[in-house]
């Protein structure tokens, strides 16, 4: 493989790497957000804002952590008839595969970036009694789809190596 490729491949793995272990941390995030909510509707007045900032959280830590978990080979696969293949035909099929994949992420950026402009533009926010402004989840969700793209751009990079026989990593 070109050195660009391989640049491109360890950059990208570095970049989300750093995100996937920041993104693990948003978990304790959440749940002192839901903790405060458990105590604030018991002792104290109920606060608006806690499901949705929750929601929110739980949102950037699945869309950031994303590319790690791609990049991990965390996330979920039918392993039906893949388990029983050799290394290069699973590399061969995942090359083919990903390409679905990177369509797929593709609309969803370009779809992304569509909603993002309008809440920017319009000021949207959010139907609820809180209102947040839905602006900044919605820039973060386009960081997310950016990065899984860049990380599924990066696997088909290291299966295509594989099936030729000079694996990148």
């Amino acid at each position: 493989m070109p050195k660009a490729i391989r640049l491109f491949v360890k950059y990208v793995d570095a970049v989300n790497r750093v995100f996937g272990l920041i993104a693990m941390y948003l978990v304790y995030g959440m749940i002192a957000i839901l903790f405060y909510s458990t105590i604030s509707k018991n002792f104290f007045e109920p606060s608006l804002w806690t499901l949705e900032m929750a929601q929110f959280a739980m949102v950037t830590y699945y869309l950031l952590g994303g590319g790690y978990s791609m990049q991990t080979g965390d996330h979920v696969r039918m392993d039906l008839l893949y388990s029983r293949w050799s290394d290069r035909t699973k590399a061969i099929v995942d090359t083919v595969t990903i390409l679905f994949l990177i369509f797929y992420l593709c609309l969803l950026l370009f779809g992304g970036i569509s909603s993002t402009r309008y809440a920017i533009q319009y000021g949207e926010e959010s139907y609820s009694a809180w209102a947040p402004p839905m602006a900044p989840i919605k820039v973060i969700m386009c960081v997310g789809i950016t990065l899984m793209l860049l990380q599924v751009i990066a696997t088909f990079f290291k299966d295509l190596a594989k099936a030729r026989g000079e694996p990148l990593s």
